[in-house]
């Protein structure tokens, strides 16, 4: 499906919807069944002994499935998690950003489902991974 919001529409929407959180993440780019996200690690995302949490991890996959739901149907705010799931593989590496690659495995008008690999910037290795579903409001 061709994206009808670009990399920039994206991350103003964030900036407008959600301006508490819009600072933590990037848009890097939109692929051709996805997105592909960066959380600037900073020290509030880390948890003690210098890794980071579970919760900051579990946000870039929900906001990645979220962002790459709406480049493809527009700025539709309410469109909500329904499910998600997180596998934590290994230890993040310190102080690196990371970069969640998301694609959309189903879009159809009521639910989307969303897969998402998590890696450390520069590693190969994924530290870990996600299925996400959203619920999709109606057009009115």
């Amino acid at each position: 499906m061709t994206p009808v919001m670009t990399e920039a529409e994206l991350s103003a929407f964030m900036a407008r919807a959600f301006p508490q959180a819009a600072d933590d993440f990037l848009v890097e780019h939109l692929t051709e069944d996805g997105i592909v996200m960066r959380l600037k690690v900073a020290e509030k995302h880390l948890r003690p002994g210098g890794t980071v949490s579970g919760p900051s991890i579990f946000g870039l996959a929900d906001v990645a499935v979220y962002l790459a739901i709406l480049s493809r149907i527009g700025p539709v705010a309410l469109a909500v998690t329904t499910n998600g799931a997180v596998d934590f593989l290994r230890k993040p590496a310190a102080g690196v950003d990371l970069l969640a690659e998301a694609r959309l495995l189903k879009l159809g008008r009521v639910l989307a489902v969303g897969d998402v690999l998590i890696r450390s910037e520069g590693m190969e290795a994924p530290v870990a991974r996600s299925n996400m579903t959203y619920s999709i409001p109606p057009k009115r």
